[in-house]
């Protein structure tokens, strides 16, 4: 294994019975994402973007071809790989903290109490130790499932549209918290989005899938440091809706 293929996905096909009918989701997916890169998915509904998360996070086990994540073959869930839905998914009878270290079995309470800290400031979210998910709003929560996701030091963050429930505002200011992370933490991620704007921004590189089946249908390499006023990010945004 070698930086540039971190995440190593080789020949990957997945398809469902429904029925009496075959319906192929995922097709010779080819796809290495380099160490500490930010890879954004994005396609039209119903291409296997989810999927192929699930896939690479050992949550589906039954498709065809490989995956491989530093180096080891996937062959189920574990915790060297976070995954952040688009529904926070806490847990409503416990608190943020108690969320946040839930999967922590072999620390203690200072340890616990120290990481709650750290990740919470991580996400911009100090003070609300105590909460429960009920007293959050919806970007608050999203913040705390994705300091859950990251209290594990995963070597593999998975995004599945984290900021699709969200309003603009909340969205655009999500959006460079995950950056900071990003920036901060050096994990590897991989984040699917319907919107083109946000997978140019956060991204390295944007990969479009084709629907029926799923295929990689094109790849983007993102300019450093782009912004939204630059006229390379409208020219690459252009240059991305002509493929769809």
């Amino acid at each position: 294994m070698n930086d540039e293929n971190y995440v190593s996905i080789q020949q990957l096909s997945k398809s469902y019975q429904i029925k009496n009918r075959l319906v192929v989701a995922l097709k010779n997916i080819c796809l290495c994402v380099a160490k500490h890169e930010f890879v954004s998915i994005i396609g039209t509904s119903g291409c296997g973007k989810s999927t192929l998360l699930r896939i690479v996070c050992g949550l589906d086990t039954d498709y065809s071809g490989k995956v491989i994540v530093n180096g080891n073959i996937v062959v189920g869930a574990g915790l060297n790989c976070g995954m952040v839905f688009q529904e926070h998914r806490l847990l409503p009878w416990l608190t943020v903290a108690e969320n946040i270290t839930f999967a922590l079995h072999d620390k203690t309470k200072t340890e616990k109490v120290r990481l709650v800290e750290q990740y919470l400031d991580l996400v911009g979210l100090q003070g609300v130790e105590g909460f429960y998910p009920k007293q959050l709003s919806g970007g608050m929560a999203q913040r705390v499932a994705i300091a859950r996701s990251l209290v594990n030091k995963p070597n593999l963050l998975l995004l599945d549209e984290p900021l699709g429930a969200l309003d603009a505002l909340t969205r655009l200011k999500m959006q460079q918290i995950l950056l900071r992370i990003w920036e901060k933490e050096k994990t590897t991620m991989l984040m699917v989005t319907h919107d083109i704007d946000e997978a140019i921004y956060l991204g390295n590189r944007v990969v479009l899938l084709s629907e029926s089946p799923g295929t990689i249908k094109k790849e983007f390499l993102i300019p450093k440091g782009i912004d939204r006023s630059d006229t390379a990010f409208v020219k690459m945004r252009d240059e991305i809706y002509h493929e769809f």
